[in-house]
């Protein structure tokens, strides 16, 4: 567990130190588009953020490889290498981007063929767990096909939900630490060292958005762009596909039956992660949610717009640090919830709290449409949004009873600079006159 938190901590340091160079960098290279329709912030804020991403990853994976447990995971899998390799493709992909604005089909075809990179080299999945079924081998094509899949879908969902200062960094922080307590047991718990690269990758993932975050948070002085979404999507897909479809779920001997039975017993984690909607739920459902909406109007599927769930809590009336925490807290429910029912999916204290927080997190999605009646002795203690508002007609009437109670002395100026013997612009005249005499 330490050399995992000193891989964090570097990884965190790196990112954190570089994001203020490659600021100035962005700002000189010109990669500060104008604002679009769709954007929420108001003065133009420089991209490439994720260039200092991509070093701490960098950087994490250059100290794992020298630290005494951690050098095992290069000398025993290919997974950091593979994931190296791919990072580096989708990374020179929207550093691109962030600069001359490519193709959406372009983007699409190198997030697959950074997908297919890192399956060449060994990470892909194997073998799919199913209830009722046991582990069912794939093909190489199979394998293929739904490696490439998983790794497209989850860097477009992150690249989705950064809309807002703070989001995609956040939120993936929160999962990348759900998934490291996953990992971490069952590479620890259970002794199987083939989660080890996994438990390292969401270790690095971690650092790259805990070292970001600070330069990120509302308001932004910096943007992730497309070269830190997809590459943050990329490092979680691999860690997806590294603990889902490499390791037997029999190894963790949950019972001593069958195969089946193991399978059956580990549902609750290895589905959810197999598609990773538990880890990222929140950015799949603003993807699916686009799509369809974009699909049924006759767009692209890759159109923007501002129809996203980050910009229906602004229009609700969230503020915008309010609508950041509120996908936070969303996607911390669904992703811890479901590593605690993972570890005992038959507590029913598990379910019990889950579904009370989601009561909350209901409150706290409808708090700007509930504007309860204060009485007047608590009014100056509530916010100013909770105060009763009194009618225009009422203020102007009261705005002329204090013009009419306040009397205009002699030679001192009054509204619109005018005095109570005459208008400021007969003054020079006056003066003209005088000088003439």
């Amino acid at each position: 567990m330490r050399e995992y938190l000193l891989t964090l901590c570097i990884t965190a340091a790196v990112t954190y130190l570089l994001t203020g160079p490659v600021r100035k960098f962005a700002i000189v290279a010109g990669a500060m588009p104008e604002i679009r329709a769709r954007d929420v912030h108001r003065e133009p804020t420089p991209r490439l953020g994720g260039i200092a991403m991509f070093f701490g990853l960098c950087a994490g994976l250059l100290v794992a490889d020298h630290l005494t447990n951690l050098s095992e995971v290069f000398e025993k899998s290919n997974e950091p290498r593979a994931l190296l390799s791919g990072a580096a493709l989708i990374w020179l992909i929207g550093v691109l981007d962030d600069k001359f604005e490519i193709d959406a089909l372009i983007k699409l075809g190198g997030q697959m063929i950074a997908a297919g990179v890192m399956v060449m080299q060994g990470l892909t999945i194997l073998w799919l767990p199913i209830p009722s079924v046991g582990s069912v081998a794939l093909t190489q094509w199979q394998g293929t096909l739904l490696t490439v899949a998983l790794v497209v879908i989850t860097i477009n969902a992150v690249n989705f939900v950064d809309g807002l200062d703070g989001l995609a960094a956040g939120m993936v922080c929160i999962a990348a630490a759900a998934f490291f307590l996953y990992a971490y047991r069952i590479w620890y718990s259970y002794g199987i060292e083939a989660a080890a690269p996994a438990t390292l990758f969401a270790a690095i993932l971690m650092g790259m958005c805990l070292g970001f975050l600070p330069h990120n948070m509302h308001p932004a002085r910096i943007f992730m762009g497309d070269s830190g979404s997809m590459l943050i999507g990329l490092v979680l897909a691999a860690g997806a596909i590294s603990i889902t479809g490499q390791i037997d779920p029999d190894a963790l001997k949950l019972f001593a039956g069958s195969e089946k039975a193991a399978v059956h017993q580990t549902v609750p984690v290895y589905i959810p992660l197999l598609l990773p909607l538990s880890i990222i739920a929140v950015p799949a459902a603003d993807l699916i949610s686009a799509i369809v909406r974009r699909t049924w109007r006759g767009q692209s599927p890759f159109a923007a717009d501002r129809g996203h769930l980050h910009h229906r809590l602004l229009e609700i009336g969230h503020s915008h640090s309010r609508a950041v925490w509120i996908m936070y807290f969303w996607s911390a429910l669904i992703a811890f919830g479901s590593l605690a029912y993972s570890v005992n999916s038959a507590s029913m204290w598990i379910v019990l709290g889950v579904v009370f927080l989601s009561a909350i997190g209901l409150v706290l999605l409808l708090l700007p449409r509930f504007t309860p009646r204060v009485p007047m002795w608590a009014q100056a203690i509530v916010p100013p949004r909770y105060r009763r508002r009194r009618s225009v007609a009422a203020e102007s009437v009261e705005a002329v009873e204090v013009e009419q109670r306040t009397p205009v002395a002699v030679g001192v100026a009054g509204v619109n600079g005018a005095t109570a013997l005459r208008s400021r612009p007969h003054a020079p005249e006056r003066r003209k006159a005088e000088t003439s005499s």
